[in-house]
């Protein structure tokens, strides 16, 4: 049988990119995402047009009903649970912190952090009973490190690393790892608010050149996915031309 990978935040930019990716490589996928069901459905119907097996679904990931609700919809879709997760759906946010609100603060680790959580929680005993699975959760170069004037963005990015390495440990005896991607300076719609003239800066102050593409990222999914990466678990893969080296 097929693994059953689910990706969030899969309607556009690493997500979409990672879908396309594990679809063709023989996955069955649940695309999530939480606001544009359309771009997710038509990236669902372009790939099942091409023999693979997808389907997708809405979900606020911050809410536990909500997920609750997803996991059922899969379940009942697919006949089981996804033995691949990738936790890909988030936000970015970026001000001086002393501007910061609880508002903010409440936004950016429900949809950073809590989503997280609750995911994992999801498939957990699931891949517990099957003694395999795979979690992928994409952090980011910042949570490694830290970012002035994204300062809840680098915490909420650090806290995913953080659950990663300590769920890893948990789940190692039970055949299941658990890693996770930290991306550099990705050209997807997070990057909309910068000017040319920043986005050129950026790709000077990169090592190798150019700014990294979500399939960049996609190949990384897919190697921790794989059977390739069965003895890696609990470890960052920093996925950033050098950007940063810790």
């Amino acid at each position: 049988m097929k693994h059953l990978a689910m990706i969030t935040g899969a309607s556009r930019g690493i997500g979409c990119a990672a879908a396309e990716r594990l679809a063709q490589e023989g996955y069955a996928v649940a695309l999530v995402c939480k606001t544009n069901r359309a771009m997710e459905e038509a990236l669902s119907a372009s790939l099942n047009r091409n023999g693979c097996d997808t389907a997708a679904f809405t979900a606020d990931l911050s809410g536990e009903d909500a997920v609750k609700v997803l996991f059922d919809d899969v379940q009942k879709r697919f006949g089981r649970l996804p033995d691949v997760l990738v936790n890909n759906a988030g936000v970015a946010h970026s001000g001086v912190f002393a501007d910061m609100k609880t508002e903010d603060y409440n936004h950016i680790f429900d949809s950073n952090v809590r989503s997280v959580f609750y995911t994992c929680r999801a498939v957990y005993d699931d891949m517990v009973l099957h003694k395999w699975g795979r979690i992928i959760n994409i952090s980011s170069m910042w949570g490694i490190c830290g970012a002035s004037c994204e300062v809840l963005y680098s915490a909420s990015k650090a806290a995913v690393i953080g659950m990663t390495r300590g769920l890893a440990l948990e789940l190692a005896p039970s055949g299941i790892t658990v890693n996770a991607i930290a991306p550099g300076v990705i050209k997807t719609d997070m990057l909309s608010c910068y000017n040319e003239e920043t986005l050129a800066d950026l790709a000077e102050q990169t090592p190798t050149g150019r700014l990294g593409t979500p399939e960049d990222i996609a190949a990384a999914i897919s190697f921790l996915a794989s059977e390739k990466a069965s003895f890696i678990t609990g470890q960052v893969l920093g996925v950033n031309g050098g950007f940063i080296t810790t």
